[in-house]
């Protein structure tokens, strides 16, 4: 599963001309029948029972349940014009998330913080949550999830700086294994600004409410 931002042909503006971008998703769509027999196959080794009653639909709600967690929402990342020059940074607090972890096919979810110091061009609001999501729509690790929406932002912006921090629980940690219950994963990736000036990241930290 994987999805990127691609050039298309460039669009008139006030300002000019410029390229739009266009989220697109490359992966080849989920077999849901396979899916429904492998889902089939595993209750059964499992010791259960497939074909009784309680089971009978059990492999289709799975199967559906995987293909909606695995396949993100196309977008299209809106920028605009920085006019007024703002230099402040742009924080998203708190935006929920879920993935699932690649090892144990478990759910991990929680809040990803998401900010940046704009440049020539700033991103619409509610994009910030759209890439999350484009990123978490995967089979994931916490770790590589905060470093693709950071370097996402990078790419598409060049921004002066870019701050993500994830926090979440991991029902593999939680539910299983060491099952320590509450326990709570906090990862972060900075660019620019946000990772070599001290003042910088003191804010980004102190405004998504970690402690650095």
């Amino acid at each position: 599963m994987s999805a990127a931002a691609h050039p298309l042909p460039e669009e008139s503006t006030p300002l000019g001309r410029r390229p739009t971008l266009e989220v697109v998703d490359r992966a080849h769509g989920v077999d849901l029948a396979r899916a429904e027999r492998a889902v089939t196959d595993l209750l059964a080794a499992l010791g259960q029972d497939p074909t009784s009653e309680e089971l009978a639909d059990t492999p289709r709600r799975v199967a559906a349940g995987y293909a909606e967690l695995l396949t993100p929402t196309p977008f299209t990342p809106t920028t605009f014009p920085n006019d007024e020059g703002y230099d402040e940074l742009v924080l998203a607090r708190a935006i929920p998330f879920s993935s699932l972890c690649q090892h144990h096919l478990l759910p991990f979810s929680g809040v990803a913080h998401v900010g940046y110091l704009p440049a020539d061009r700033i991103l619409g609001l509610s994009k910030l949550a759209r890439v999350v999501e484009l990123f978490s729509r995967r089979l994931q690790l916490q770790e590589r999830l905060t470093t693709q929406v950071a370097d996402w932002l990078q790419d598409q912006l060049a921004p002066k700086g870019v701050g993500v921090v994830l926090e979440a629980e991991h029902l593999c940690m939680t539910l299983r294994g060491v099952r320590a219950a509450g326990t709570h994963t906090v990862t972060s990736t900075l660019h620019g600004r946000l990772r070599d000036d001290p003042r910088s990241r003191q804010e980004f930290f102190a405004l998504t409410g970690i402690s650095r």
